[in-house]
C-alpha cells in the first residue's frame, strides 16, 4: 500500500511510540490523543476497511486491545474507564484508511463522548427491528 501513514510505521519509515507488536499487530500511542495513554492497534497487513480483513486478525486486534486496557488501567496514568473505538469508513469517521482500533482512557469530565442524532430517543417500532433484522441475517455467510 502506498501513501498510508500505517504502513509507513509498520515498515519503520516513520516514527512511532510502539507500545506492543506481534506477527500480526502492532499497537502504538496515538500522536494526536483524546486523553494521555489514548493508543491504536493496527493489523500489520494492511486492510482499508474491516470486510478487508479476516476474522482471525480482527479477533487478534481485540484481544491485543483487551490487554492494553488493562495495561492502561495499571499503569497509572488517570483512567476511569476504556473505550475502544473502530469507524469503518468516511461516514462513521475514519480518517486514515488502514483498519485502526482506539484504545481511549476515558474519566470523568474528560470531554470526550458521542453525539446522537435528534431522532435517537425515538424508538422505532418492533417490525421495523424484525425488517432490519432479517435483512442482516440474510447476508450472513
Amino acid at each position: 500500500m502506498t501513501d498510508c501513514i500505517f504502513c509507513d510505521i509498520i515498515a519503520g519509515q516513520t516514527p512511532a511510540t510502539v507500545i506492543y507488536e506481534d506477527e500480526v499487530a502492532i499497537a502504538f500511542m496515538d500522536i494526536q490523543p483524546i486523553n494521555p495513554g489514548h493508543l491504536l492497534v493496527i493489523p500489520k497487513v494492511h486492510a482499508t476497511y474491516l470486510a478487508d480483513m479476516d476474522e482471525a486478525t480482527g479477533a487478534h486486534l481485540f484481544a491485543v486491545a483487551m490487554r492494553l486496557a488493562a495495561a492502561v488501567r495499571r499503569s497509572g496514568l488517570r483512567c476511569e474507564g476504556i473505550d475502544l473505538f473502530l469507524a469503518d469508513g468516511a461516514e462513521a469517521g475514519q480518517e486514515i484508511f488502514h483498519v485502526h482500533l482506539h484504545v481511549i482512557p476515558r474519566f470523568q469530565g474528560d470531554g470526550f463522548g458521542f453525539r446522537f442524532g435528534p431522532n435517537y430517543r425515538i424508538r422505532p417500532p418492533r417490525a421495523d427491528l424484525d425488517q432490519a433484522g432479517a435483512r442482516i441475517r440474510a447476508e450472513l455467510n
